[in-house]
């Protein structure tokens, strides 16, 4: 690891200048009830609110608006489960470009529809069998599109961490801080903006317990990978963390936690119910964990939802019974 990291502080204020006023400043959500169950003061950071109903719009946008005019006639192309694929084919519509979108075959039908309701031309591969880091890369240069990754990028992650620089200016004296872990840009945008304002505070990651490369990674130091997992948690179904996120992640981070599936339907369950939000599985995992006491020694703490896209009848699926 070199000294300088790849992303500060000052980057992901860059980041929430370049976005304002395009992004959301999503709000904060508290409920005394949640408070009793978790054991702790708790602070949602609702970015199941944000533009594409996910966090993702705050990097994709950071990144695709700093093309050159060029790139931007030419195009952007991404790959992704769905969140990131909305972003990008949003944050190419608000630019005035296009966006050619490699996506998994079992997308979930409402993030599927969604992207092409942004104008993207979609693609289509099999997650299980398929590189899509190497199949994106080969559309974009056949295309000679401009690619935008969903994490491995030092724009995104500093465009994500703008949801938890948000947060702690909104919450004072949080302890400690929660975060869905897919691919890692959204805990290490969150890492470098929280620890850069308060290097005391607890940057704790969650990934369903079948998709754990991250943990096993930054266990060993050195990154992991392990067969694509199978998880409701369609968005954190990633099989090794980015070279650039385990970088900084590996840094500032300070323990992965895990959730089953089943912990994840009652979050998901529980926001419904008692909280009268609505909340896919992979912007479930960090309540999830505080629900189920993963969390020691929390006091004041801050839960990154990630995301809010799904559709009403993959949800009565999941929650109904």
């Amino acid at each position: 690891m070199t000294n300088t990291p790849p992303v500060t502080l000052d980057d992901v204020r860059d980041a929430a200048e370049r976005i304002e006023g395009v992004a959301h400043r999503t709000p904060v959500l508290r409920s005394r009830t949640l408070d009793e169950l978790a054991g702790a003061e708790v602070y949602l950071k609702c970015e199941n609110l944000q533009r594409v109903g996910a966090f993702k719009f705050r990097g994709a946008y950071n990144a695709a608006s700093r093309l050159s005019a060029k790139q931007l006639a030419a195009g952007i192309a991404a790959y992704s489960s769905g969140n990131h694929a909305q972003a990008v084919a949003l944050a190419a519509r608000e630019l005035g470009s296009t966006a050619v979108i490699l996506m998994p075959e079992d997308t979930p039908r409402s993030k599927r529809e969604a992207t092409a309701g942004y104008g993207a031309e979609i693609l289509t591969y099999d997650r299980y069998t398929g590189d899509r880091v190497a199949l994106g890369e080969a559309m974009a240069a056949e295309r000679g599109l401009a690619l935008i990754p969903p994490y491995e990028h030092p724009h995104v992650i500093a465009g994500q961490g703008t949801a938890a620089l948000e947060l702690a200016e909104e919450v004072e004296g949080l302890d400690t801080l929660v975060v869905p872990v897919g691919g890692g840009g959204l805990l290490a945008g969150s890492a470098v903006a929280a620890k850069g304002l308060d290097p005391a505070i607890r940057v704790v990651g969650v990934e369903p317990e079948t998709g754990d490369d991250t943990k096993r990674s930054l266990e060993a130091g050195v990154r992991v990978s392990i067969p694509v997992p199978r998880t409701i948690a369609d968005g954190q179904a990633a099989s090794t963390p980015g070279e650039l996120t385990f970088s900084l992640n590996r840094r500032l981070v300070d323990g992965i936690e895990l959730v089953s599936d089943d912990e994840i339907r009652g979050a998901m369950r529980l926001a419904f119910e008692r909280l009268k939000t609505v909340i896919e599985p992979s912007g479930a995992t960090g309540l999830a964990a505080l629900l189920n006491r993963r969390v020691a020694g929390a006091r004041r703490v801050g839960v990154i939802i990630s995301g809010g896209n799904i559709d009403a009848r993959r949800f009565a699926e999941l929650c109904g019974g």
